[in-house]
């Protein structure tokens, strides 16, 4: 999968501008926007039609890049999932700092943490130099996007659409969402088992 210099610049300068921007992972295609921008992320939730009540993730180049950035703070048990798990299609739910928004958290304490292991994702992090939002590409209720055709015309004219390879990604299955240090599985999905074994075992 592969996104041209050009299209990553144009996406990186739309999240830099708190616009949204509809981009691949290693799952279901993303909506993008600056995760510490309230009012960039107040626009993911109106466009997605997502109850105010549930959390949206954030996406990061590398776990250390949200520790060091002062995004979260990770426990030494959380920094050894994330060695063992990212970048990879898991959400790891972790402590968030001031810098980060409410409305992204719901007003919770926890920030889910994701680093996808998709090439043009990782491109776009590292460009836009910001973390920006993990949430699929699709009014809530619709089912989530592998290939760009079949996101709905609401979230497609809201944002840039980052085009990469055929526009189609590896797997159906969300993100796992685990809270490694209550030792909880949230959320079902890709590695649960490997995860699940993970937890047991540490």
């Amino acid at each position: 999968m592969d996104a041209d210099t050009e299209a990553l610049e144009r996406a990186a300068a739309a999240i830099r501008a708190g616009e949204l921007v509809v981009y691949p992972t290693e799952t279901v295609y993303g909506l993008g926007a600056d995760a510490l921008d309230a009012d960039a992320v107040e626009r993911v939730f109106e466009v997605k039609d997502r109850d105010r009540s549930k959390p949206v993730s954030l996406a990061v180049p590398t776990f250390e890049t949200a520790v060091e950035e002062e995004y979260v703070r990770a426990n030494d048990r959380e920094r050894a999932f994330a060695a063992t798990f990212l970048p990879g299609p898991v959400t790891l739910l972790c402590e968030r700092r001031a810098v980060v928004p409410d409305i992204l958290t719901a007003g919770g304490s926890r920030v889910g943490v994701r680093v996808p292991d998709c090439e043009p994702a990782l491109a776009l992090l590292e460009r836009a130099e910001r973390p920006i939002t993990a949430t699929s590409a699709n009014v809530s209720g619709e089912p989530s996007a592998r290939r760009v055709e079949e996101i709905g015309d609401r979230v497609l004219e809201a944002a840039v659409v980052l085009e990469a390879d055929t526009g189609e990604s590896r797997d159906t299955t969300e993100s796992t969402v685990v809270d490694v240090s209550a030792g909880t599985i949230h959320r079902r999905g890709a590695l649960a088992d490997e995860i699940e074994a993970w937890l047991e075992d540490h």
